[in-house]
């Protein structure tokens, strides 16, 4: 199962739940639409000879496992309130609901519809739980033959069923509820829904959220609520909201993630994800057509082994990387790359500043880095004289990065960026001033295999590559990445909420890794600094075997985890851009422990 986390086991609800992600090693990264997850399905039922109903089943089963996880006490004696539309998301529902009273739990069951509306595997269930809960009796109570028990009347270890056609029936079912629920199950609608909701399911909808709302900060803790592979009211294949939806503590979803499940917005109403495993072979998985990933704590893993340091390894067995950087008024933002570039493990590190900002660079870096003076322009940035300096300083260089404090507003400045593009010997990491002395994007300029271009912007930034005003440009963030990514034949890495890597082949992974805290000042250019690092070992050590996306996006996911750890310590509201580099040591023996140690 994958999890990415943002809730402990714990209850921890709240109205928007917070993308705090964590990730267990799953066996599926692909991200799948709701028309590949049906094809998915299907063929597991067709070519595999395994039943619908059967992974309906498993389906229940695993949400239970995940539900009683996160129960404290566990589940026998709490109240559990299950909410079921008419269809296939209504069935496994009706699955789960039946596991739980196995399980102990008392089980209120509304379908919101009539029985006899609902067809296959979905009736089959839900005429299952009807009749379990017409003879469903208390452990210590007489048998089946009793008379059927009112409803929602007080109980141990059953199911009470009410169907629910019309906003009267649900009004009566709402005032008949006896009891406040520890859990609270959202299996209204799957990833079939396309529209937003409206009538008696956005009131549903609005039920739940009142609920929590009401009982928070009261002696009855508001109750944990579960969505069924993604929560009612969202678009499968969307990040976007389309209306009201259901803010989940936990999301359980089938065999593969959907957009819905990890692209901001929508991936905020999600709370903890877990992708659970129902039985769907692999190989159907890996042969969807989708073109979107979720990036692995596995991928990370096996970049840092495939690039551990040998016994006889030295400095420049891993690589020099060539920082071009600052500004006579914006230091900084070249010391925090070229530190975080040797922090992140570059054998050699370069930072090339304009003459006049050098001294004041040179004093706050860290003593192993190099420093070189460029020619600059009268404002104190790089000027195109600097080329021919640059040229000799490229010469050792094994990863150039451009960009981070550099200041646009010298021409001659965004001349030197441009030739240094289309002039590159080596992979080239382009950020900030970088990239907007080169937006909107040239159609000339184009990565290629030998000298990969990555670029590195957020949002504002890549709004300007597109040559766009308008934020719609970037609505769903991973199509619009892809595209240019394609277009352009490079490597974009589209900094943000949930950051993606973007491959010139059209492959876009989601990285789950970071927080909130790391939108503070100078992140980015820290960033920068590592994705060139770990560009200048791939090339060093694993030479012709070197592959810029992996080694990008494993990158990318360390910075998250060193920034997911120095949260731990110091919060997200006190953590600065520092604190990034100062925790890579902790991610690395984190993810590979026995590379790392002598």
């Amino acid at each position: 199962m994958t999890h990415l986390r943002s809730a402990p086991a714990s209850f921890r609800p709240s109205h928007i739940p917070h993308l705090r992600a964590r990730v267990i090693i799953p066996p599926v990264k692909k991200i799948v639409t709701a028309a590949e997850m049906r094809e998915i399905d299907r063929l597991t039922t067709e070519r595999y000879a395994t039943p619908s109903l059967l992974l309906m089943e498993s389906a229940a089963r695993a949400a239970a496992r995940e539900i009683v996880a996160r129960v404290p006490g566990g589940i026998r004696g709490k109240s559990v309130l299950v909410l079921s539309g008419r269809g296939n998301n209504g069935g496994d529902g009706a699955a789960l609901a039946r596991q739980l009273c196995l399980e102990g739990a008392r089980v209120d069951f509304i379908l919101f519809g009539r029985v006899e509306e609902s067809e296959g595997d979905a009736r089959a269930n839900f005429e299952a739980v009807r009749e379990m809960a017409r003879g469903a009796a208390l452990p210590d109570a007489p048998g089946r033959g009793e008379a059927a028990p009112p409803p929602f009347a007080d109980s141990e270890g059953r199911i009470l069923f009410r169907e629910c056609a019309t906003p009267e029936d649900w009004g009566e079912a709402r005032g008949e509820l006896k009891h406040p629920h520890e859990v609270v199950v959202d299996a209204l609608f799957g990833t079939g829904l396309t529209r937003p909701l409206g009538g008696l399911y956005e009131g549903v909808v609005a039920f739940i959220r009142r609920e929590r709302e009401a009982r928070a900060g009261a002696e009855d803790s508001p109750p944990l609520v579960v969505s069924l592979d993604i929560p009612s009211g969202l678009d499968a294949d969307s990040a976007q909201l389309i209306g009201p939806a259901v803010a989940a503590d936990l999301t359980v979803t089938f065999t593969a993630p959907k957009p819905a499940n990890v692209l901001p917005p929508a991936a905020a109403l999600n709370g903890e994800l877990v992708v659970a495993d129902i039985g769907s072979p692999l190989s159907l998985i890996e042969d969807a057509p989708s073109r979107l990933y979720l990036a692995e704590r596995a991928d990370a893993v096996g970049w840092l082994r495939r690039t551990r340091y040998a016994p006889d390894s030295y400095k420049n067995t891993h690589g020099h990387a060539l920082v071009v950087a600052g500004s006579r008024d914006m230091t900084g933002a070249a010391v925090l790359c070229a530190d975080a570039a040797m922090c992140a493990g570059a054998g050699l590190v370069t930072a090339a500043a304009p003459a006049s900002a050098v001294a004041a660079v040179a004093a706050r870096l860290m003593p192993e880095v190099m420093t070189a003076a460029l020619p600059e322009t009268e404002s104190g940035s790089v000027s195109f004289e600097a080329f021919g300096r640059f040229e000799k300083l490229r010469e050792r260089a094994t990863v150039v990065a451009v960009g981070c404090g550099l200041s646009r507003g010298a021409e001659s400045t965004r001349r030197f960026v441009r030739e240094l593009v289309a002039r590159r010997r080596t992979p080239v990491v382009v950020d900030a001033d970088g990239l907007n002395a080169l937006a909107p994007w040239p159609a000339e300029l184009r990565g290629t295999p030998e000298a990969p271009l990555v670029l590195t912007p957020h949002e504002g930034e890549m709004l300007r590559l597109l040559g766009a005003d308008d934020r719609a440009a970037l609505r769903e963030r991973s199509r619009a990445a892809a595209e240019f990514a394609a277009a352009h034949e490079l490597i974009l890495v589209l900094k943000g909420t949930r950051t993606l890597v973007a491959a010139p082949d059209g492959r876009v992974f989601v990285n789950p890794t970071g927080n909130a805290g790391l939108g503070t000042a100078g992140s980015g250019d820290t960033l920068t600094g590592v994705i060139t690092a770990f560009l200048a070992q791939a090339y060093a050590t694993l030479e012709q075997e070197a592959d810029a996306v992996e080694a990008v996006a494993a990158a990318v996911y360390v910075a998250g985890l060193a920034g997911d750890l120095a949260a731990r310590g110091r919060g997200m509201r006190a953590l600065v851009a520092s604190d990034i580099r100062e925790h890579l040591g902790a991610a690395f023996l984190a993810l590979d422990p026995e590379g790392e140690l002598p």
